[in-house]
């Protein structure tokens, strides 16, 4: 598991991604101060079958579930990553409403995931 993720100021991100091979549950949220859908979510299953991508605009957290064993996840973004700009909350947050799949196994997230804050 991948948790809700971005790149802040100057440096923000848009993200083109899609599933080689395999499946990913993949979530994003609104993270755009004064937007009217600040905090909503949009979630799409991506898998090398079905070949959707998902874009991913500047302003919005993502996270994801890997679905299957073997699964390769493309990303592609249109500024640099910079670790000093890496922003993150929590993927459990209530307010998100978020339902995660349940995959049948233990989630494994980050030690850095794990430490992210509320959106709040």
């Amino acid at each position: 598991m991948r948790g809700l993720h971005w790149q802040a100021a100057p440096h923000t991100q848009a993200k083109l991604v899609r599933v080689i091979q395999g499946a990913v549950w993949d979530v994003v949220v609104d993270i755009r101060k004064g937007s009217s859908t600040f905090g909503k979510h949009v979630v799409v299953t991506l898998t090398g079958e079905n070949r959707k991508q998902f874009y991913i605009p500047r302003g919005f957290a993502h996270g994801f579930i890997v679905l299957e064993d073997n699964t390769l996840f493309s990303y592609k973004c249109d500024n640099l990553y910079c670790p000093a700009s890496d922003r993150g909350m929590r993927f459990d947050d209530p307010v998100l409403e978020v339902k995660w799949p349940d995959i049948g196994v233990p989630l494994i997230l980050s030690p850095k995931d794990q430490k992210h804050p509320l959106l709040a």
